[in-house]
């Protein structure tokens, strides 16, 4: 009986800071990612951008003589903090695979900027992922209500199987 040639598979890894999206990744390194292929891993974070509110003088106008507007030099401080978080995201993701595999994997990463839900679409289209891989954060109907489900809307538009991960409850 012939074998047949192993498929390489484009497995994107939506990560970010919270303990969700380390978890859904490790639980894709142990059961989705396949110890003999010729998987490729792309790790991808997206920075939401900052929101700026701008102060209300006495009379409800915005930028009055009274309120105050910020420098460049806080923007900067700001995107580099933000630039920092996301790096070290990337490499705490990398070094997991490596610790998890204990192997040579094909790892790509991108660092992107909008909103999670149209960026992480939108690359999975352009990279032409097989499986989007995600963390679930869990949020309560209210809370989701308000804030949207990156999981859910994701779910929905992707063109390819999409693996919702949710990390169990611990008791205590």
């Amino acid at each position: 009986m012939a074998e047949v040639a192993e498929k390489e598979r484009r497995i994107l890894v939506a990560i970010d800071e919270g303990e969700e999206s380390m978890y859904a990744l490790s639980w894709c390194l142990k059961n989705v990612v396949s110890q003999n292929s010729k998987d490729t891993l792309i790790l991808v974070y997206v920075k939401t951008p900052q929101t700026v509110y701008m102060p209300l003088d006495g009379t409800g106008r915005r930028g009055s003589q009274s309120g105050y507007m910020f420098s460049s030099d806080i923007f900067a401080a700001m995107e580099r903090y933000t630039c920092e978080v996301a790096g070290g995201v990337v490499e705490k993701a990398k070094k997991m695979c490596w610790d998890v595999l204990q192997q040579d994997i094909m790892i790509q990463t991108r660092i992107e900027n909008g909103d999670p839900r149209d960026v992480i679409c939108h690359m999975v289209e352009q990279l032409g992922a097989d499986v989007l891989v995600m963390g679930s954060h869990g949020y309560g109907l209210i809370k989701r209500a308000f804030l949207g489900s990156v999981s859910n809307h994701c779910a929905q538009n992707v063109k390819c199987p999409v693996l919702i991960v949710k990390k169990p409850k611990t008791n205590g």
